[in-house]
């Protein structure tokens, strides 16, 4: 029996990472886990690999932990380039409704008209980031380059 073509979303800026499928665009199934990307994103896209015949890659390329935007961003675009998947990417605030960021201590990034900001937030709402329960392609480029925001120190 073929495996079914389908859409995999990455949300890998902070614990916990999440995996989407999407298959004609609707959420079938999701993949979280608690670990570290570096252990986690291989294990699960490895299921996903298995299972699945992935048609295209969506991924959060930041702004949030630097290590896990830059863990993804390799590892997705090896599998993009070996196995011939186009990768696509969003800022990370398609998937948190527009909440602020965690960056570094009581400093977030904000996405404003201007841009994305750092801005020091004294009582954050939590930053719960969610898979989309429908995939939005518009929402994605093909720049797929890591969006590092990094503060000043």
């Amino acid at each position: 029996m073929p495996k079914a073509s389908v859409d995999v979303v990455v949300i890998s800026i902070t614990a916990p990472l999440k995996i989407g499928i999407y298959r004609s665009g609707e959420l079938i199934d999701s993949l979280e886990s608690m670990g570290k990307s570096s252990d986690e994103l291989p294990r699960l896209f490895g299921r996903v690999l298995k299972e699945y015949n992935v048609a295209g890659i969506y991924y959060a390329k930041g702004p949030g932990s630097f290590m896990a935007i830059k863990i993804a961003y390799v590892f997705l675009k090896t599998v993009s380039v070996a196995k011939g998947i186009p990768l696509y990417a969003s800022d990370a605030f398609v998937f948190n409704r527009n909440a602020p960021i965690k960056s570094i201590g009581k400093n977030y990034f904000v996405k404003t008209a201007h841009g994305i900001e750092i801005t020091r937030v004294e009582t954050p709402a939590a930053c719960q980031f969610e898979l989309p329960s429908r995939l939005d392609r518009k929402l994605f480029s093909e720049d797929a380059t890591p969006m590092y925001i990094v503060p000043a120190v």
